[in-house]
């Protein structure tokens, strides 16, 4: 009866030194519950045309958004008007910008120009 006592025994002491406990990927210190201050999160992008200016530091740009009607499946296009901030003021009525979505910068506004794709003519 010891004999096999020490048999069981010996079949789990190799499996008890097999477990070696390894840090998760990511997570080699504490400091991953501090949030690094140059990692910023996922920010959309979007493109559209200048529909009005009359702001000052601030754009309405109207970006298109390409929808499957859930049940015909046909694209439907929908537009919807966002406001964005422009340091420079330098976008015009017309003109194809990119947007980058961005912390709120006031009640309404929540994207900031990027860049002037095509100044309208």
């Amino acid at each position: 009866m010891a004999e096999t006592t020490e048999k069981k025994a010996a079949k789990k002491a190799p499996a008890a030194e097999a477990v070696v406990e390894a840090p998760a990927a990511g997570h080699e210190s504490a400091a991953h519950d501090v949030r690094d201050a140059n990692a910023r999160g996922y920010r959309k992008s979007r493109r559209g045309y200048v529909v009005s200016d009359k702001m000052d530091k601030t754009i309405v740009v109207e970006v298109e958004d390409r929808v499957k009607h859930p049940l015909y499946g046909k694209v439907i296009r929908r537009t919807s008007k966002v406001k964005a901030h422009d340091e420079q003021n330098s976008a015009g009525i017309g003109d194809l910008v990119l947007i980058n979505e961005t912390r709120p910068l006031s009640a309404t506004k929540r994207w900031r120009l990027v860049e002037i794709l095509e100044k309208a003519k």
